[in-house]
């Protein structure tokens, strides 16, 4: 497994593969040893396995009697897996999940609440928008309360990756900050190259970055009751604007038949000046398109009228069936304190969510002697800490309402819908189902 697959983890879902040492099957045992603690991570083997051995030693050397076992899930099973488990009993102690998938199960009281057991001033520590991505109101009998069911671990932002020749042939000094700097500057860009500024998908299966790019834009995408709220004059702005760019001829015409993906090879090939990614991708573009990676540098990820930052969260989760949930709260809370989250993201090109080890990681770049672009890439992505927020509701079907917003979106490119009618549309396929 290759650093750059870290981001694909979080949203775009595109991980195959797993290594299991010395298992002759990749079944987790059933037998629950009572002194044992079982730790399921995503795709982690084999690139970090010295890592996770050295942190588990670790931690059995200041906790006796307590034994890590250590099972790493491929991502395309994880689902599957963790869902049997949490039916049969038998779910690990503590699993590495992602927001969006363990609140499913959270809204069906299968985690612990860590609201209960971990002190407010434990809590603190993490930076607080990040924690709150991991709570959810619950409600059992008319009884509703803030369920808190994920600790937060490993982070990703969207940075800006630039083609800095590409941007001066076409006479621009800086790259856009704002959706409306962004539409000058692709006007510009294929006026004076021919090419390209950028790569968006509309592809109701793949990347939620036009999703998440109409709530920097203002707009509201469901309300309190879970309807529609995007069927505003806002709304209609921001449908208008892709719309806008996409009929003249702004955007690449697969915009509406291909993945992020293929916005990654449009950029290393030279053919786009803009590339809206993590900074863990540095590493491939650096090894497929050295040329590109050499005139490449990196900026804050575009944004709208909000100001609104993404971000991207891994947490670790403990079943409420787990018979040692007071060890596996110390567990987790070990693997993702200051000093273990730090030596991670610096291993892996990710960011970590203490507060702490966000000011320490920041430091420990600008104390380098010389600023390469994937630290130029890393430093760029921790600074938007501070203003990033998991921006798409968390909930289990909102690839519905992605679906709904992105197919009338694509009517409208097409001419088959006006943008009122494409927009009213999305609202009612998403308010029939909720």
């Amino acid at each position: 497994m290759k650093v750059l697959s870290l981001t694909k983890r979080f949203g775009l879902y595109l991980f195959i593969g797993v290594v299991f040492s010395g298992l002759s099957s990749c079944n987790p045992s059933t037998d629950k040893n009572s002194n044992q603690l079982e730790f399921w991570t995503m795709q982690l083997k084999p690139q970090f396995a010295q890592y996770f051995d050295n942190l588990n030693t670790s931690f059995e050397a200041q906790n006796e009697g307590i034994k890590l076992r250590w099972l790493d899930i491929p991502w395309s099973a994880m689902e599957n897996k963790i869902l049997t488990s949490i039916s049969a009993k038998t779910a690990p102690d503590v699993v590495n999940l992602n927001p969006k998938f363990a609140s499913q199960l959270a809204t069906r009281n299968a985690w612990l609440n860590l609201n209960e057991v971990i002190a407010p001033e434990v809590q603190a520590t993490y930076l607080p928008k990040i924690w709150q991505a991991s709570t959810i109101e619950v409600c059992q009998a008319n009884n509703c309360s803030s369920n808190t069911f994920g600790i937060p671990w490993y982070l990703t932002t969207t940075i800006t990756i630039y083609n800095q020749k590409l941007l001066a042939a076409a006479g621009i000094k800086q790259p856009p900050q704002t959706y409306q700097e962004l539409a000058t500057v692709a006007q510009q860009i294929k006026s004076k190259t021919g090419k390209y500024a950028f790569f968006i998908t509309f592809v109701p299966s793949d990347s939620g970055d036009v999703l998440e790019s109409l709530v920097q834009m203002g707009v509201t995408l469901i309300d309190e009751s879970g309807k529609a709220a995007f069927n505003t004059p806002e709304g209609k702005a921001a449908f208008q604007y892709w719309v806008d760019l996409y009929q003249q001829k702004l955007l690449p015409p697969e915009v509406l038949t291909q993945g992020h993906r293929h916005g990654i090879e449009l950029y290393q090939a030279g053919e786009t000046a803009l590339l809206a990614s993590g900074a863990e991708f540095i590493e491939s573009i650096t090894n497929n398109a050295p040329t590109i990676a050499e005139v490449s540098a990196a900026a804050p990820q575009i944004t709208g009228k909000t100001g609104k930052k993404n971000v991207a969260v891994m947490n670790l989760v403990i079943p409420r069936d787990s018979d040692k949930s007071q060890q596996a709260v110390e567990y987790a809370l070990y693997v993702t304190n200051t000093k273990n989250q730090l030596a991670f993201a610096q291993e892996s090109n990710v960011l970590p969510s203490t507060v702490e080890a966000v000011e320490k990681y920041i430091d420990n770049i600008e104390q380098q002697d010389q600023e390469t672009l994937i630290e130029q890439a890393k430093k760029v992505s921790a600074m938007q800490l501070e203003d990033a927020e998991i921006l798409i509701p968390v909930r289990k079907d909102i690839q519905v309402l992605q679906k709904a917003i992105y197919e009338n979106l694509q009517a409208a490119m097409l001419e088959e819908k006006s943008v009122d009618q494409a927009i009213k549309d999305a609202a009612e396929e998403w308010n029939r189902q909720n």
